[in-house]
């Protein structure tokens, strides 16, 4: 180790480094005295942010309030601006105003339930933001042109830094939890480092895959993954009711990090 491994803490979630001290990252949030917690089978688990905590992106703040239902919430500084769903907007500043950046798609992207506007706003002013229901706030910070992968209504809020796009999933329709699932977030930097929140339901833990490395995941339980890996619908051969027959499952192959959450609604069958 060097003398400078010495005056920093190494965020073991995100990789950042932090002052000696400090008791949760700046950058991410996540808890620094803790180890991470990895299982047998190499999936840790998402740190879960403590209440009150507080980490930054640009010139901005962002304190995380709650636990059950984690509530994100952003004093923007000026210059800086975020993005986000509409419904999940708690409360804001009276003096901001609201901004809509259409997204394109067509019907197709109508009818799979994901929203062609997305809502933006700019500082200076707070805002907050949650979904409605229990689980982990995932801070997910992105380095210089990175790219990651989110399913369908996951995403919270993403820093003005970050472009948002979708990627339409062949083979996947209604595989992604109710019939919504023809499509991905899919976010994007490019010269600046930017920041990704998502709300995973119930618990959220992480792989990372090797080169080659396949997966089978149950289309329910996939949060996000990097862009590098890829996903391929394989249908299992088995009996999973009295009158149906396969069990639909998404490999997963990296290189890349995969997320997947534990409160979900499993996939039986084919709905197409």
């Amino acid at each position: 180790m060097t003398a400078s491994d010495y005056e920093h803490l190494q965020c073991s979630w995100c990789r950042s480094t932090n002052p000696l001290g400090s008791t949760s990252c700046a950058t991410c949030g996540a808890p620094l005295a803790q180890a991470a917690l990895v299982s047998d089978a190499g999936w840790r688990a998402a740190p879960r942010i403590r209440d009150t905590t507080r980490f930054g992106f640009s010139n901005s703040t962002v304190e995380v309030e709650g636990e059950i239902v984690p509530v994100a919430e952003v004093d923007l500084a000026a210059g800086d601006g975020v993005f986000f769903e509409a419904h999940t907007l708690l409360w804001k500043t009276e003096s901001m105003a609201l901004g809509s950046m259409n997204l394109g798609g067509g019907l197709g992207r109508l009818f799979g339930g994901m929203p062609m506007v997305i809502t933006t706003v700019a500082g200076p002013g707070k805002i907050a933001f949650a979904r409605d229901s229990a689980g982990e706030l995932v801070v997910l910070p992105l380095h210089p042109e990175m790219e990651i992968d989110v399913r369908e209504h996951a995403f919270l809020v993403g820093t003005h830094t970050v472009s948002y796009d979708f990627v339409k999933i062949d083979g996947l329709k209604n595989m992604l939890h109710g019939g919504s699932g023809m499509y991905m977030d899919r976010f994007r930097t490019h010269g600046q480092q930017g920041l990704v929140m998502l709300h995973g339901s119930g618990n959220v833990f992480e792989k990372q895959l090797a080169p080659g490395e396949s997966i089978h995941v149950e289309p329910g339980a996939f949060l996000y993954k990097d862009a590098s890996v890829t996903m391929q619908v394989e249908k299992q051969d088995v009996k999973t009711s009295a009158l149906g027959k396969g069990l639909y499952l998404v490999k997963m192959t990296g290189p890349g990090r995969l997320g997947i959450q534990s409160m979900y609604h499993p996939h039986l069958g084919s709905s197409e």
